[in-house]
């Protein structure tokens, strides 16, 4: 049988904090989209990031990779894993409160169990998962609302958004074990931020012109945190909690970080979530503890 890897008080407590500064992010997010165009929040997240990875790996001497076909791994996990899913929330946070979306992406540990029994031969659909994803959808559902699946408007159609961000994550996931494969992973982050900002600035300029000088402090302030401190922070802060818990035990940051995206939501932002999405989230989190329990059984000790 194989033993389970526990965390450590120090995993613990640094899987704790890269909960609050993902959960943070949705609510800095949000600051910021009241001055600035998605395209640009996006832009900034991806271009400020990349420069502080490549600063890192440059002080720690990293090796490089070589050869194009890394290099247009790095395009495709760019859009998966940031252009897509982060304009796609950017937008629908416009229309729906934080804490939902903070809910809603949750979703990304369920569609990517889907998303690898479907790829990959080793992550077929055991009773167990199938039981975890069942749960999540009727999660989703709920945390949505009857009314909002009766009913099609802007704020479904946000929401929609935000789930399809959560799927790209899913598919961004399984592009990486594809092809980044043996990379230093912080170099794989810093290459797939470049080739997003690579994308991102121009696109951003052409669609919204050049980015604003006279943004208020605290618009400053919120586009420092969310690419300084929930992206490449977090990106680094991610790879050192996945070596010391494993990727069964990360898990668990999914369900920590909707109540603080939640509590802030409500005491920056003023927000209030209706009873449904508590409740959906209830459920959503008990079908994420299912696809966990499974999860932390196959990592060693």
């Amino acid at each position: 049988m194989i033993a389970q890897k526990y965390l450590s008080p120090r995993a613990w407590a640094e899987l704790l904090l890269l909960s609050c500064l993902w959960g943070a992010s949705f609510v800095s997010i949000r600051i910021a989209l009241d001055e600035v165009p998605v395209a640009w929040v996006v832009a900034h997240r991806v271009f400020w990031a990349a420069a502080i990875l490549w600063a890192v790996v440059a002080l720690g001497r990293l090796p490089l990779p070589k050869g194009r076909g890394t290099l247009g791994a790095f395009v495709v996990m760019g859009l998966l894993n940031n252009i897509l899913p982060f304009s796609l929330m950017a937008w629908g946070q416009l229309h729906i409160e934080t804490g939902l979306t903070s809910i809603l992406n949750a979703t990304t540990a369920i569609f990517g169990v889907l998303v690898a029994s479907a790829v990959f031969a080793d992550e077929r659909l055991t009773a167990r998962r199938a039981l975890g994803v069942a749960l999540g959808f009727l999660g989703v559902a709920t945390a949505i609302g009857l009314d909002s699946l009766a009913q099609f408007d802007i704020r479904s159609l946000a929401q929609l958004a935000v789930l399809g961000g959560t799927f790209s994550y899913a598919l961004a996931g399984a592009w990486a074990r594809r092809t980044l494969q043996g990379l230093n992973p912080v170099v794989a982050a810093a290459g797939m931020l470049s080739a997003s900002a690579l994308i991102m600035v121009p696109a951003a300029w052409t669609l919204d012109g050049p980015p604003r000088p006279d943004l208020a402090p605290r618009t400053f302030i919120a586009i420092g945190y969310y690419a300084v401190m929930a992206t490449a922070l977090a990106y680094l802060l991610y790879y050192r909690v996945l070596a010391m818990a494993g990727a069964g035990n990360l898990m668990l940051c999914t369900l920590m970080i909707p109540p603080v995206a939640i509590t802030l939501g409500a005491l920056i932002l003023g927000e209030a979530l209706h009873p449904t999405a508590y409740l959906g989230f209830a459920i959503l989190g008990t079908g994420l503890l299912i696809l966990n329990t499974r999860a932390r059984r196959r990592v060693a000790a």
